[in-house]
């Protein structure tokens, strides 16, 4: 029963972190770009549209720029903070959608292991009698 016991706490511990950093991005209030390729116009509140922001910013960030990334761009060039910038909420983006995806493996392991849990219980409780 402890196995089921430590995947319900694997469990409630990947919804909060789920639920958590759903709310911090909600508090930014980031509506992904009408140019986006999908999600366009939806609040930024979850990983898919994390990730439509994030290629959004990236395609901006390459027509400021030419096409060049932070790294091809001379020192001097201006463009350069503004793809810097880029760089860095896309960076920040990625990090709440691998958030949001330990989050769905650490409920989904819950899950596995209180149902993994239970069934061993049974088990036991069966070869007793």
């Amino acid at each position: 029963m402890i196995i089921a016991v430590i995947g319900a706490i694997m469990f409630v511990g990947g919804a909060s972190t789920w639920v958590l950093v759903q709310n911090q991005l909600s508090a930014e209030n980031i509506v992904v770009a009408e140019d986006a390729s999908f999600l366009a116009g939806d609040n930024v509140n979850g990983p898919f549209s994390a990730y439509a922001q994030a290629q959004i910013i990236n395609e901006h960030a390459l027509d400021a720029s030419g096409g060049k990334t932070y790294a091809e761009l001379d020192r001097e060039d201006p463009v350069r903070a503004v793809v810097m910038n880029g760089s860095f909420l896309r960076a920040s983006l990625f990090t709440s959608v691998l958030a949001f995806g330990v989050s769905a493996m650490a409920m989904g392991l819950g899950l596995v292991q209180v149902l993994g849990g239970v069934a061993l219980h049974k088990l036991g409780r069966h070869e007793d009698l």
